[in-house]
């Protein structure tokens, strides 16, 4: 086997690394993929931005008023007493007051629209004592107040998103609020996969003795999805060299990155392994964490290759924990977010020898007093895909930590923050 991926060292014979130092030879070794469309700014959601977007205007484009209230001159405000002020006109957003405010006069004007000239300052309303035409104003206010001043957010010609950012619902309104309808977005990796083994049926196969159907494929699809990328599914490929042989070539022919689920484990009767060595290079081949230790990383002809056990659970842990952040980075995303983690209090105990770093499926909750209860959403084998089901976070258990009792605080990694 080769081994000599950047970043990248060992094979299964090696000690199993920690999953931080797996994390930063991952990181090491890719680059985001080379080009961008042009999109719709509607249809670039959750895309990773190209190019720079550029302000072509002031935003706001005008003063304009931060509250309900009596627009004025700053300078005419009382230091002390109470000084009226006369009513002149009315300010209201899409119809702005025609004239100019002198002094000792005041517009009546709402939220969002343009100051009045002569005027810089609003006084809310509910600060004002109104009589007929006067707006009677007491002291306590400075010039300025309650005033968004033009381009304060952004002046015409500055940059207003950076190269690199995932686009959320705020960047759009942004690029919106610019009056721009189209932006540069990276493409889309592509992502092939397929699951090893004899004993794997598809839906909609008869099973045979010994078969099981294969459920990786379809996990592997939804995390895939929610990412993004574009999914190419191969489906099962038997335990023979020429199937295997073949898949990985039409894999690497058409995608940036592999992932396969079965076959990286010691001892298993498959020819992964040798194929691998034929034609690709893996680092390493096991990681220190459970469920989810056999897993590889490398590269198979040019295309990323990402090496996943065969067990369901520790597909979707090791997919979280390594490929996600990894396929993150080949999307073009500048700073990929970590995941949220939170501390709860466990309601159940659990155990746990030291050595590795396990991520136990979980079901997280808030009590009463606000604060976070977590415990165990049922049996913890790797095969055990209901239990992942019935789960909403990961319990996350420190390598060098043994079993845990009810009571104690834990780390929880919720999974509405991997999705």
């Amino acid at each position: 086997m080769k081994h000599q991926n950047p970043g990248c060292g060992g094979g299964h014979d090696d000690p199993a690394q920690p999953l931080h130092e797996a994390l930063a030879r991952i990181t090491a070794a890719i680059r985001p993929v080379e080009g961008f469309e042009c999109v719709a700014t509607r249809d670039a959601l959750d895309r990773v931005l190209y190019a720079p977007v550029h302000s072509s205007v002031d935003v706001p484009a005008y003063s304009n008023s931060a509250m309900d209230g009596y627009a004025l001159a700053g300078a005419g405000l009382p230091t002390a007493g109470e000084r009226a002020f006369r009513v002149i006109g009315a300010a209201f957003a899409g119809h702005p007051f025609a004239g100019t405010v002198g002094d000792g006069e005041c517009v009546r004007i709402m939220t969002g629209a343009p100051v009045p000239d002569g005027a810089d300052t609003v006084v809310m309303q509910e600060r004002v004592r109104r009589e007929g035409d006067d707006a009677h104003i007491g002291a306590g206010h400075r010039p300025g107040d309650n005033v968004r001043m033009a381009g304060e957010d952004l002046k015409a010609g500055a940059v207003a998103l950076e190269p690199g950012v995932l686009l959320r619902p705020a960047h759009l309104g942004l690029v919106a609020s610019l009056g721009i309808g189209e932006v540069k977005v990276r493409r889309r990796p592509r992502v092939a996969f397929f699951s090893t083994g004899d004993e794997l049926a598809s839906i909609g196969e008869p099973l045979g003795p010994g078969q099981i159907f294969d459920s990786n494929r379809y996990t592997l699809f939804g995390m895939l999805t929610r990412l993004g990328v574009e999914v190419i599914d191969l489906g099962v490929v038997r335990d023979t060299r020429e199937d295997l042989e073949q898949a990985f070539h039409l894999a690497a022919a058409q995608a940036d990155a592999i992932i396969t689920s079965g076959g990286v484990s010691v001892g298993e009767a498959d020819f992964v392994t040798e194929t691998l060595d034929k034609i690709g290079d893996v680092g390493f081949w096991t990681v220190a964490i459970k469920p989810g230790r056999p897993v590889a990383f490398g590269r198979v002809q040019g295309a990323l290759f990402f090496g996943l056990p065969g067990n369901p659970v520790s597909v979707m842990v090791t997919f979280y924990q390594l490929v996600q952040p990894a396929l993150r980075i080949l999307s073009g995303v500048a700073a990929p977010e970590a995941p949220a983690l939170v501390t709860a209090v466990l309601e159940s105990r659990l155990k746990k020898k030291p050595g590795r770093r396990e991520f136990q499926r979980g079901v997280l909750r808030t009590a009463a007093d606000g604060s976070y209860r977590v415990e165990t959403a049922g049996r913890q084998g790797s095969g055990i895909l209901r239990s992942m089901a019935h789960a909403n976070c990961f319990i996350v258990l420190p390598e060098d930590c043994g079993d845990k009792d009810a009571g104690s605080q834990v780390t929880v990694q919720p999974f509405t923050g991997l999705c």
